[in-house]
């Protein structure tokens, strides 16, 4: 509920502070006095466009901000996917200026003013004889039949599975495309796989292949080199003869000098480390073996190989593995797909057809509720003066499931006796929308916690009789929610709970406009003022007892 509202340097408003209650709120005012203003004001905290000109004279920009209570909606996930701290007393602020910049703020965290409409329309709807488009709304149709047969749980969980269902199909429509796909690669498939097979990847080390066509190719060079390593070393006037001997001298001329001692060390491991590269120079040479038959089997494997890769554009042989796999989970997919597809398809109608029973109970609950909603608005309609209306609910079964069942509706409206009923949005006047705005209004206070409401002057237009039961019901809507009525009727704002008045006045020159809330005395003279005018007597003070005294 909106509990404060701050307003600052905003038209004939130069500052505000003012407090909101629960229940039903009456706010009136002479012609010109400001209400107007308020509401402008309480436009700009729901997001709406900003006007510059509305700007104060005392400074270059305006400030609105706005306390609601939060505390018992369901609204804590949008603060967390907004990233905003959630407090239960939320505040909501706009800033323009004259230089024509808007800025605006949820709990001092600057937002965008899509943001602040996507919360705003939690907390506080304004209605008028203007704001009546959602009765020409076929899904306001829908969900006000849902909402008043109290299954609108039952419908959203519905819409769930129907989700579900819709992305169960498109999953089978992109599992049908890359089947037919895979089957219309197959032959390429199987032959690139032949290739692939052929090279034996799992098998065969290409890296060593390559290494053994170097030593094939380069055996002549590989030799020569080996033959010197083992002469240079092993001959008797070779690197290891010469080294032994100059050892041999060392170990008898040390007598114990440390620096010698190391030398023979030093000489000692070199001898054992040149013998060891003499014995495998020797034994390498032993086994290698030139053989043209091999070196033309190594070239046309690694060719193969080389091809393969730079067809495919793969840069190793693992590539080439993953590569192989990919094309046997395609082939595989092609061969066992038809089986996938039919299995999938089962799943799919069984879905459905849960769905279509599950669809045709809410049609019928919602056919036999409409017959007790069609009476409930026309009884309350015909409390407000439209006793010759007619209104009812056109269910239509749909041929195809949709997200909220297998029910269209169209709502029919007629006012007089004897005319045919129409669709509404064909028929009815901007008056008779907004009374039956109001009877709709009422009936789902009753049945779901609705957000603040601000009547904006919906009883133009009428007095008397309609006007007290506009009272009345808007006294009933105030048990169950915040409501707010601007009105000029005496029997409208009698029934009210909480009374404002919007004063203007001057002051060192200037004329200003402020909200000042009524005690009983102050009312009872207010709802005279409206039955009789700027002249009170005792006649409108004792009617204006007398409507009070109804609440």
């Amino acid at each position: 509920m909106l509990s404060k509202i701050w307003i600052k340097n905003f038209a004939l408003i130069k500052e505000l502070n003012f407090d909101f209650h629960k229940g039903y709120t009456v706010i009136t005012g002479e012609t010109g006095s400001g209400k107007s203003i308020l509401l402008g004001a309480i436009n700009l905290i729901l997001g709406e466009r900003a006007d510059f000109s509305l700007i104060g004279p005392d400074n270059d920009k305006t400030f609105v901000e706005a306390e609601f209570d939060i505390s018992n909606l369901n609204l804590k996930f949008w603060f967390e996917e907004n990233d905003i701290d959630f407090e239960d007393l939320c505040l909501v602020r706009r800033e323009i200026n004259k230089q024509g910049r808007s800025r605006a703020f949820v709990n001092d965290t600057p937002v965008s003013l899509q943001q602040v409409k996507q919360l705003t329309e939690n907390l506080i709807n304004i209605h008028s004889q203007h704001h009546t488009i959602a009765l020409r709304d076929k899904n306001f149709h829908l969900g006000l039949v849902d909402v008043l047969a109290g299954i609108e749980m039952e419908v959203e969980a519905f819409s769930n599975d129907f989700q579900l269902f819709k992305n169960e199909k498109k999953r089978l429509k992109e599992e049908v495309e890359r089947i037919l796909k895979a089957d219309s690669d197959r032959e390429y498939l199987l032959f690139q796989l032949e290739e692939m097979a052929n090279l034996r990847l799992d098998v065969v080390d290409y890296k060593i292949l390559e290494e053994e066509l170097i030593r094939q190719e380069n055996m002549d060079e590989i030799t020569t080199s080996l033959n010197a390593i083992s002469n240079s070393l092993l001959e008797e006037s070779g690197s290891l003869p010469v080294l032994k001997s100059l050892k041999s001298k060392l170990e008898k001329s040390r007598l114990d000098d440390s620096k010698l001692v190391e030398l023979t060390q030093r000489l000692n491991s070199s001898i054992l480390e040149l013998e060891d590269i003499a014995l495998e120079s020797v034994n390498y040479l032993e086994n290698l073996e030139k053989n043209p038959e091999r070196l033309l089997e190594l070239t046309n494997k690694i060719d193969s190989y080389n091809r393969v890769l730079q067809k495919h554009k793969c840069l190793s042989q693992n590539e080439l593995i993953e590569l192989e796999r990919k094309w046997k989970d395609q082939l595989s997919l092609a061969t066992e797909g038809q089986a996938m597809i039919e299995e999938r398809e089962v799943h799919i109608r069984k879905l459905e057809s849960k769905l279509k029973v599950w669809a045709n109970e809410l049609h019928q609950k919602r056919n036999s509720a409409a017959i007790i909603i069609q009476k409930e608005i026309a009884s309350l309609l015909n409390d407000l003066k439209m006793p010759n209306t007619t209104l009812q609910f056109e269910l239509i079964p749909t041929l195809d499931l949709i997200s909220k069942g297998s029910t269209a509706v169209n709502m029919l409206f007629s006012t007089n006796k004897g005319i045919p009923v129409q669709a509404i949005e064909k028929i009815a006047s901007g008056g008779e929308l907004s009374r039956l705005m109001l009877a709709i209004q009422c009936l789902i206070s009753e049945k779901k916690q609705l957000p603040s409401i601000i009547f904006d002057e919906i009883d133009t237009g009428v007095s008397g009789e309609v006007a007290q039961k506009i009272g009345n019901l808007l006294q009933r809507m105030g048990n169950n929610m915040q409501l707010i009525a601007i009105s000029h009727l005496p029997q409208v704002a009698g029934k009210a709970s909480n009374h404002i008045k919007v004063e203007k006045f001057d002051q060192e020159g200037r004329t200003l406009s402020s909200l000042k809330q009524l005690n009983k005395e102050e009312r009872v003279e207010e709802i005279a003022r409206l039955m009789s005018g700027s002249e009170i007597n005792e006649a409108a003070l004792i009617n204006a007892k007398s409507l009070m005294d109804e609440i």
